[in-house]
């Protein structure tokens, strides 16, 4: 079976979450929106947003086409693949705090795309700028230490010797979190450069995600949409001039 993932063509956006867990799985699947041709392309996806033709259509992208299966939101998708694909625990227990966690991360991931939007998103950055630099210092501040501290110290209580979030072995939280941490690096660079020394295990937890085989070879694919200021996590170095996370 071929998955078949639907997101935004030019963006990591959401989708990077679900396409960084298949490709550690080696799982096949379409990009759909970033094909062309017939029943692919941008079209495709808003098709399927459209709605009228599904029973229960999905809100927004990313979601996911497994069999006759149509799944939506992000963590509700890494909930279905992780176990599927060893990239969850066996057991309930284990399970539900691994989703537990990635929901952690999507109230991160709302969290940066505020910083750029904090009045509007049907409003252009350049009209909210103000609000824009003021909500993102008070992210560095306060928010980002609070995220960041409770992931760092949950690997600082790690009793078993392990590396990872959810367990003794690798799952997609730890994928997502290599994702959130190279986003708020490619975002804060001042900010995350200045408070290196305190997410010693997250950033080592970052390393080790990044040199896995599969992953590594698709961070030097074309497969990777870079990093650019359409998605959640912008560059914008006015917002960074103020901020120590």
């Amino acid at each position: 079976m071929i998955y078949q993932l639907y997101y935004w063509p030019d963006v990591q956006g959401r989708g990077e979450f679900v396409r960084l867990s298949l490709e550690e799985a080696g799982a096949p699947y379409r990009d759909v929106a970033r094909e062309p041709g017939r029943g692919a392309g941008v079209g495709a996806l808003v098709r399927f947003l459209d709605g009228r033709h599904l029973e229960r259509p999905p809100f927004a992208p990313p979601f996911l086409q497994s069999g006759r299966l149509l799944i939506g939101q992000t963590a509700n998708i890494l909930q279905y693949l992780g176990p599927r694909h060893g990239l969850a625990p066996k057991d309930e227990r284990g399970r539900l705090w691994t989703h537990q966690l990635q929901l952690t991360l999507a109230d991160l991931v709302g969290e940066v795309h505020d910083t750029h939007h904090p009045v509007a998103g049907s409003l252009y950055y350049e009209d909210q700028k103000k609000e824009a630099r003021r909500r993102s210092a008070d992210f560095l501040q306060t928010r980002v230490p609070k995220y960041l501290g409770y992931f760092e110290q949950l690997l600082a209580k790690n009793t078993r010797g392990t590396h990872f979030l959810a367990g003794t072995k690798l799952t997609y939280v730890d994928l997502s979190m290599f994702q959130v941490m190279s986003g708020l690096a490619y975002a804060f660079p001042r900010a995350m450069k200045k408070s290196a020394r305190r997410y010693r295990r997250l950033l080592a937890l970052w390393a080790r995600v990044q040199d896995r085989p599969r992953i590594a070879a698709y961070l030097a694919s074309p497969r990777r949409i870079p990093f650019n200021e359409q998605g959640i996590f912008r560059r914008y170095p006015e917002l960074d001039a103020g901020g120590g996370a």
